[in-house]
C-alpha cells in the first residue's frame, strides 16, 4: 500500500511519537468474524482525544475551543478479530490556521502488523460562535511534539 498522497509509508509502530493500546472486545466482532470497521474509527477517536485531554493545560473541554471532526477516513490491510489487542500509532502532519491532520497506524500488538491505517482532520471551532478558530498556540506547540 502507497501513502497518502504527500505521506510516506509508514509501517512500525516506532514511526508514531504517541501510542496507545485498545483491546478488543468480544462484541467487536461482526457476522463475518472480524472486527467491524465501526471499531477502528472509535480506536482512532479515542487515540486522539485521549492525547489531546492529556494535554491538561488545553482547556478542551471548558475552554473558548474545541476541536470538530471534518474528514476522517481507514484504509484496512489486515482483518483482526477478538481478542486481538490494537496499538494506535498518532502522529501530526500538518496544523493550519484552523485545521489539524493527523496520521494514524493501526497495529496488531502481538507482531506489530499494521492492519490499518487513517486519516483524521479537526478543525478547532469557537464555543461561543460555532464558526472556525485560529488553532491556539498552545496546541499548535504540542502538535509540533508529535509531528511526523
Amino acid at each position: 500500500m502507497s501513502g497518502a498522497a504527500g505521506h510516506e509509508q509508514l509501517e512500525r509502530r516506532e514511526d508514531y511519537p504517541h501510542r496507545r493500546v485498545f483491546p478488543t472486545r468480544w462484541d467487536d466482532d461482526d457476522a463475518f468474524g472480524h472486527l467491524n470497521n465501526t471499531v477502528y474509527y472509535s480506536a482512532m477517536d479515542t487515540t486522539i482525544t485521549g492525547w489531546l485531554l492529556g494535554q491538561e493545560d488545553l482547556g478542551l473541554l471548558d475552554g473558548g475551543f474545541m476541536p470538530v471532526v471534518v474528514r476522517s477516513s481507514c484504509t484496512y490491510r489486515q482483518s483482526v478479530s477478538y481478542p486481538d489487542v490494537l496499538e494506535v500509532g498518532l502522529r501530526s502532519t500538518e496544523v493550519g490556521r484552523s485545521s489539524m491532520t493527523y496520521d494514524l497506524g493501526i497495529f496488531r500488538q502481538a507482531d506489530g502488523a499494521l492492519v490499518a491505517r487513517g486519516s483524521w482532520v479537526h478543525v478547532a471551532v469557537d464555543r461561543a460562535s460555532g464558526r472556525p478558530a485560529p488553532v491556539p498556540d498552545a496546541l499548535r506547540a504540542r502538535l509540533a511534539t508529535i509531528a511526523g
